[in-house]
């Protein structure tokens, strides 16, 4: 993997692409280009029979330029770094900092592939890319480009943690109907991944998304409850309410995701600590079990998720 850092200093992983793939890229596109330049100059030359030599020669020269270097720069430049080569074999070109390249980029590239790919037979592009850490060639290096693989294998499907016992059930009287599918989106990618984040880092994205989604409910979110832990059970209370509607009638506790068996549960940030301060260590929550009803601490005893429970 490689890390790109983009203009907004976000950290990228992308794995860029390795000779083999980008050598058979390069073969198809090569055979496509001269395929259509042969048939191209075919035409051109039986329909420029009665030209003189010099005028053959420069139709000839116009012909190989625009086909075989203008028409590759077009065709990335359109596609955003995607040729028919790339295509098949699920590679792209994108910038250094990760973002869709330009004709600018395309440009350069073409420009410099005339020599190290068409004029040297692919050999300056082969060296170029065996010496570079990321498999770059030398157009890739003067563009500040980098070719980057798109279909990677799948990783382990990740899901979204329950919440706190004490917390499921709390917020059905929420009007959800007013959060677009934008903010959904942001609030599972922050749960399932947050345990990956720096703690102060987490906090503060956490209690944006929990003042962004109760601006759309309308109502506060409680001060009471972490940010992350609040996030969790509306999550949760969205999907109770999906699965009512998919199934009809009444529908108990939806895990929002499978638990360990017998380990701990998921982690929040925030978790006995004060409102508005970074985190501190965690304790963990156990899921609830899937016929279990919404459960609240008793009065002699404390959470064992670790949250202070509201008064």
């Amino acid at each position: 993997m490689s890390e790109l850092v983009t203009g907004e200093a976000v950290a990228l992983e992308l794995r860029p692409a390795k000779l083999p793939s980008r050598a058979l890229a390069v073969v198809i596109d090569l055979l496509v280009a001269f395929t259509v330049y042969i048939v191209v100059t075919m035409g051109i030359v039986a329909s420029t029979a009665s030209l003189d030599d010099a005028a053959a020669a420069a139709v000839a020269v116009a012909t190989f330029v625009l086909v075989l270097v203008g028409v590759p720069i077009a065709v990335e430049t359109l596609s955003h770094g995607r040729s028919l080569g790339k295509l098949a074999c699920g590679l792209r070109v994108v910038r250094d900092d990760g973002g869709p390249i330009r004709f600018r980029h395309a440009l350069v590239r073409g420009a410099v592939g005339v020599v190290e790919i068409l004029m040297t037979f692919g050999v300056v592009a082969c060296i170029a890319s065996l010496v570079s850490e990321r498999g770059r060639r030398l157009g890739d290096v003067f563009a500040g480009t980098l070719v980057v693989r798109e279909r990677v294998p799948a990783g382990p499907a990740r899901f979204v943690p329950p919440p706190p016992p004490w917390l499921v059930g709390r917020f059905a009287g929420l009007d959800l109907s007013g959060v677009p599918d934008g903010l959904w989106l942001a609030v599972r990618s922050y749960l399932t991944r947050m345990g990956q984040l720096d703690p102060q880092v987490g906090w503060a994205m956490a209690q944006r998304l929990a003042g962004d989604l109760a601006a759309c409910t309308g109502a506060p979110a409680p001060r009471d409850v972490p940010p992350a832990a609040y996030l969790a059970a509306v999550v949760h209370e969205r999907q109770s309410r999906d699965a009512q509607r998919a199934f009809g009638g009444a529908v108990g506790v939806v895990p929002v995701g499978p638990g360990p068996v017998d380990g701990p549960g998921p982690v929040y940030p925030g978790v006995g600590a004060p409102v508005g301060q970074p985190a501190g260590p965690a304790v963990a929550a156990a899921p609830p079990p899937l016929d279990a009803a919404p459960a609240r601490p008793r009065e002699d005893e404390g959470p064992g998720t670790g949250f202070v429970p509201p008064a």
